[in-house]
């Protein structure tokens, strides 16, 4: 038993080692989150999910707000998911609503931030240059960082 523990701490800690930095965190709360918060890639992923069922911790710390956890917090699948599966299919509007300060895909996006859509319409256009500085510029994480939601 111990044998299968430090094989899969092995393949872990390679697959830690491998992985970029600074994804959308898709594990929740919990110490494995916390673990392994801003890493990216499947391998941090996973163990921080196995660390969270292993220790219960996330269970743990919804019930008591610990662990990053807020007991109040609502399921949402994640706020940066939710954009980036919005924006694969309408970046050219998104970019053309944010140029304009309003707009449908503005109402939709502040809706999955949770903000007020004319607020955020007004911060996105005055970041326009910064949110779309070129075509491989990341618009979901530069538009939490805008709303300083990151």
């Amino acid at each position: 038993m111990r044998k299968i523990y430090l094989a899969s701490l092995a393949v872990g800690v390679a697959m830690l080692a491998s992985a970029p930095a600074f994804a959308v965190d898709s594990t929740g709360c919990g110490l494995g989150s916390m673990a392994w918060r801003g890493q990216k890639g499947i391998g941090p992923q996973v163990l921080a999910a196995t660390t969270n069922a292993s220790f219960g911790s996330q269970t743990f710390g919804i019930t008591f707000g610990t662990s990053g956890c807020d007991p109040n917090g609502r399921v949402t699948g994640g706020t940066g998911r939710m954009m980036l599966a919005f924006l694969e299919n309408n970046m050219e509007q998104f970019a053309i609503d944010v140029a304009a300060g309003y707009g449908e895909t503005i109402d939709t996006v502040a809706g999955i931030l949770n903000v007020d859509s004319q607020e955020f319409g007004l911060k996105a256009q005055a970041q326009f240059a910064y949110l779309f500085a070129n075509e491989n510029a990341d618009v979901v994480d530069i538009t939490l960082k805008v709303m300083q939601l990151a």
